[in-house]
């Protein structure tokens, strides 16, 4: 049976930024032109290739999902959505002022496997700020599945150049309606919880919050 978890450790990155001085004569000749560092690729914007009204029991919120930049873990999300597996399933993880989570277990903590794991395609670059989705995984860098959180928060430190393990999390959508219902999933009461097959669980809404379905609609106009 596999168990995601994101790492909730928030490491603090120190950075020394060395410059090299070329060495010069006495006479303050420069002895050459030094060469300007290459230009960094700039991060791509989230593109909104296919979009979603997810109706749960605490309101409807739109995703726009990223197949562009993040063709495999956004081909992934769809190819759940239009099985309908995200159906029935809870938020069975929210931990306030950072995330909510869902997309492997159905009430009463019942687990419900996905497809094989993807690789993770966190170095796109794309920042885990908030109302960014977000692939849930193991230790291991490709370990991502089914599940998946929303930033409820700025979240950097989950970001691959920031990122303790150096793997990251793979943002690959945003929310673009609805995120005042991502706040209210954000401080709902939480507890720990025991499943008959699943064992024990942290930070478990009290009261269920249900993904009762997620429908392809018509991305806004940008």
């Amino acid at each position: 049976m596999k168990k995601f978890t994101l790492s909730l450790a928030s490491s603090v990155v120190i950075a020394s930024l060395l410059t090299a001085c070329g060495g010069g004569s006495d006479s303050g000749d420069s002895g050459g032109t030094p060469t300007p560092p290459p230009t960094p690729e700039p991060t791509p914007e989230l593109a909104q290739d296919y979009c979603y009204t997810m109706s749960t029991s605490m309101g409807d919120i739109g995703l726009a999902i990223d197949t562009t930049n993040t063709p495999i873990t956004g081909e992934n999300f769809k190819q759940y959505v239009d099985a309908g597996f995200y159906d029935g399933l809870i938020f069975h993880r929210v931990i306030h002022q950072f995330m909510v989570q869902t997309g492997g277990f159905k009430p009463g903590l019942i687990y419900s496997e996905g497809n094989d794991p993807i690789v993770n395609e966190s170095a796109v670059g794309f920042s885990n700020l908030r109302g960014t989705l977000s692939m849930a995984r193991g230790s291991a860098a490709n370990s991502a599945s089914s599940q998946f959180f929303i930033n409820s928060v700025d979240n950097e430190f989950l970001d691959k150049a920031n990122a303790q393990d150096g793997y990251g999390y793979a943002v690959f959508g945003q929310v673009f309606e609805g995120i005042e219902v991502v706040d209210q999933m954000d401080i709902v009461d939480t507890a720990n919880a025991v499943s008959d097959n699943s064992g024990t669980f942290q930070d478990v809404p009290v009261e269920d919050i249900v993904i009762s379905s997620i429908s392809e609609i018509t991305c806004p106009a940008t």
